[in-house]
């Protein structure tokens, strides 16, 4: 599990490519402080593990699925990443709760400046907006963000310099791809309420036991 607070840009190194796959080689600093084979990191939000590391980076491989779901497959050699290891029992919470599995990816649509902000619109698809609402939280390639508001085709988040300086947010363009986690808590009540040979948790369900 992590919490989407970034602790390093990272730096793609090296890209072996497989028919549908590939290994990422990223030249890190502070994440391998304490790495070990089979470690968790995530790399623009999408948890990977950790294959090979020397002293200044670490390899891991990218599965079919992960290529088709997130904006891995886009990167080049010389591409900054958000870098975050799994969190630790007694760290802080200082984000959201973020798996590191990735739901789709969104387009970025326009990036303002408000004062000492950035407004950043991203647009997605109904099956990722559905789970979004406004002053609820999101990771856009792995930084766990507050959405500032939501439309039926996109929503904007707004950035404050030290995130802007910290990840690599506002180093991206109009039209560049993002990847997109949605509020995992969303999506198991929409499970337990909506879905499931039981009916799931309806009116009648609550009334039967003893709820209303």
């Amino acid at each position: 599990m992590f919490t989407g607070i970034i602790e390093e840009i990272g730096t793609i190194r090296r890209i072996e490519y497989g028919a549908k796959s590939c290994v990422l080689t990223i030249s890190a600093n502070k994440v391998l402080s304490d790495v070990r084979i089979g470690d968790s990191i995530a790399v623009n939000g999408t948890c990977l593990t950790v294959c090979r590391f020397d002293k200044d980076s670490f390899s891991a491989d990218v599965m079919p699925e992960t290529m088709r779901r997130t904006n891995l497959g886009a990167l080049k050699n010389g591409s900054s990443v958000n870098l975050e290891r799994a969190m630790a029992a007694n760290g802080r919470f200082g984000g959201h709760i973020v798996s590191g599995h990735i739901d789709g990816t969104g387009k970025i649509q326009s990036m303002r400046r408000e004062d000492n902000a950035v407004w950043v619109t991203i647009a997605a698809n109904s099956a990722i907006l559905r789970y979004i609402v406004e002053k609820g939280s999101i990771a856009i390639d792995g930084i766990s963000l507050t959405v500032a508001a939501v439309t039926a085709a996109d929503f904007s988040v707004s950035i404050i310099p030290h995130t802007g300086s910290e990840t690599t947010l506002l180093q991206k363009n109009t039209g560049d791809v993002v990847n997109l986690e949605c509020d995992i808590v969303a999506k198991y009540i929409e499970k337990l309420c909506g879905s499931g040979t039981s009916g799931g948790i309806t009116e009648d369900f609550l009334a039967k036991h003893g709820f209303m």
